[in-house]
């Protein structure tokens, strides 16, 4: 029979990083509420949470590479809003924090999770950063989740 590996949203005594963009931040600063806030019900103590502010979604992996290659966080979480605008400089964007974020985790082998809104408008970013559809939260799960199953993973070598 094949050996099936889950992970759980739980915590584990593990240390979480949060890398969060200071532009848009009247929608950033609801991702991280809604993180923190899922992280905290989930059972991480405040003092086992680092949050690193960065000017905007480019500046995401480099701060992310930093934190993972510390070898302090089980998982780092990257928050940030881009919303297109009328020149390529959207696609730039979101390309380069997106391929740095999963190089970052690739290469470290530190899950990175792309809390990264790339939305088309004013009215999809509300969408994912009011109430339930907070992506701060999936992001926050996502990471327990995904540092879980990687020590589960390293404990069955």
């Amino acid at each position: 029979m094949a050996r099936v590996f889950v992970g759980e949203a739980a915590p584990n005594g593990r240390c979480f990083a949060v890398v969060v963009s200071r532009f848009n931040s009247v929608f950033t600063d609801k991702l991280l509420v809604g993180c923190l806030d899922t992280l905290n019900q989930r059972g991480v103590a405040a003092d086992a949470i680092d949050v690193v502010h960065v000017p905007g979604a480019v500046e995401i992996p480099v701060a992310c590479a930093q934190l993972a290659r510390s070898g302090r966080y089980a998982a780092v979480i990257a928050l940030g809003c881009v919303i297109r605008g009328g020149t390529p400089h959207f696609e730039y964007v979101c390309e380069a924090a997106n391929r740095g974020t999963t190089d970052v985790s690739v290469q470290t082998g530190i899950p990175v999770i792309f809390g990264v809104l790339t939305v088309e408008n004013l009215e999809q970013a509300r969408e994912r950063t009011d109430g339930a559809g907070n992506k701060g939260i999936d992001a926050a799960l996502a990471a327990l989740e995904t540092a879980d199953v990687l020590a589960r993973l390293a404990e069955a070598e």
